[in-house]
C-alpha cells in the first residue's frame, strides 16, 4: 500500500546568485498605522507649534516684534540674561520654595491615609473617601474671600506658608484617591509574607509596599508639583510684596495697561517652562504606570 506525500513548500528565503540568503522582503505600513501615525505628527504639531512661537518671540529684538518673518534677523540672547538681572531668580526660587513644600505637605498627609483607607474596612470608609472626593470639586477661585479673610485673621497673609497651604489642601483628595487604588492593587499576602519574616507593620510598608507602590506615588508627587507650580489665583491674591510673589504672579508685571513686553514675557515663560519639563522628562514612564497600575485589581 502505497501513500502519497503532499509535496512540501520551502517557506526560506531564496539564495542570491553569491550563496548568500536574502533578506526577507520588508511589506509597506498598512493605510490604517499611517493614517494614525498622521494624526498623532498632527496633534503633536498643534500642542507644540505654540511653545515654538514663544521661543521664537523670546528672541525677538524689540524692533523686529511686529515682523512677519519666522525668524528674527538676530537672536536677542539679552532677553534671557535681564530674566536673572532684573531680580526674578528670587520670584523663581519661591515658586520652587511652594511647590516643592506643598508636593512634600501632601505626600505626608496622603501616604498614611491613602494605606489606611485600602487596608481597613472601618465604619465610615466610604464615606471619608466620597468626602475627600467633594472636596476636589471646589475650586480655590470660589473660596478665595474666605481663603484671605482666614490667613488674614492669621497674620500669614504675604508667606509662602500660605501658598504652600493652599496649594497642598487643594491637590490632597487627588493624592487620596491615586494612592488608595494604588495601595489597593497591591495583594496583601505580600506584607502577610513580611510579617513573618519578622518585620513590623512599619516595616512591611516601607520595605514591601511602598518601592511597589513607587509608580503610584511619583504620579502624585508630578501633579501636585505642577499643580503648584503654576497656581495663579491664589498666589496673586496672597502675596503683595514683589519678592514674595511666585514667577505665575511676576511675570503679570510684564502685562501693562497700554501695551505687553513680550519679549521678556516670553522669555520668562520659557525659563518658567525648562523645569517642569525635565522633571516629567525624567519620571514620564512612571507616571504613566502609576495612573495604569493603580486600576488594575
Amino acid at each position: 500500500m502505497t501513500t502519497s506525500t503532499a509535496p512540501r513548500t520551502d517557506t526560506r528565503a531564496p539564495v542570491s546568485r553569491h550563496g548568500r540568503r536574502a533578506a526577507p522582503s520588508r511589506t509597506l505600513p498598512k493605510l490604517k498605522t499611517v493614517i494614525i501615525a498622521a494624526a498623532a505628527y498632527l496633534i503633536a504639531f498643534i500642542f507644540l507649534f505654540p511653545y515654538v512661537v514663544m521661543v521664537i518671540t523670546a528672541l525677538r529684538p524689540q524692533n523686529e516684534l511686529q515682523d512677519a518673518t519666522y525668524l528674527p534677523s538676530t537672536f536677542a540672547w539679552s532677553n534671557f540674561t535681564n530674566f536673572w538681572t532684573g531680580g526674578l531668580a528670587g520670584n523663581l526660587w519661591v515658586t520652587i520654595q511652594v511647590a516643592a513644600g506643598s508636593t512634600l505637605l501632601v505626600l505626608l498627609v496622603a501616604l498614611p491615609a491613602a494605606y489606611y483607607t485600602a487596608r481597613h474596612n472601618f465604619r465610615g470608609r466610604t464615606a471619608f473617601l466620597i468626602v475627600v472626593l467633594i472636596t476636589q470639586m471646589f475650586q480655590p477661585t470660589a473660596m478665595l474671600v474666605g481663603i484671605y479673610r482666614e490667613f488674614y485673621q492669621f497674620g500669614m497673609v504675604d508667606s509662602i506658608w500660605s501658598l504652600i497651604l493652599v496649594n497642598g489642601g487643594f491637590n490632597l483628595a487627588f493624592a487620596v484617591w491615586i494612592l488608595n487604588a494604588y495601595f489597593s492593587s497591591i495583594p496583601r499576602e505580600l506584607e502577610e509574607a513580611a510579617f513573618i519574616d519578622g518585620n513590623g507593620r512599619w516595616g512591611a510598608l516601607f520595605r514591601v509596599t511602598l518601592p511597589l507602590a513607587m509608580p503610584g506615588v511619583i504620579t502624585a508627587l508630578i501633579f501636585t508639583f505642577i499643580a503648584a507650580w503654576n497656581e495663579f489665583v491664589v498666589a496673586l491674591t496672597l502675596t503683595t510684596t514683589p519678592e514674595k510673589q511666585p514667577l505665575t504672579v511676576a511675570l503679570n508685571s510684564f502685562i501693562g495697561q497700554y501695551e505687553v513686553d513680550w519679549q521678556n514675557l516670553f522669555a520668562g515663560s520659557v525659563i518658567a517652562t525648562i523645569p517642569v519639563i525635565i522633571l516629567f522628562a525624567l519620571i514620564e514612564r512612571k507616571v504613566v504606570g502609576g495612573l495604569t497600575a493603580g486600576s488594575i485589581k
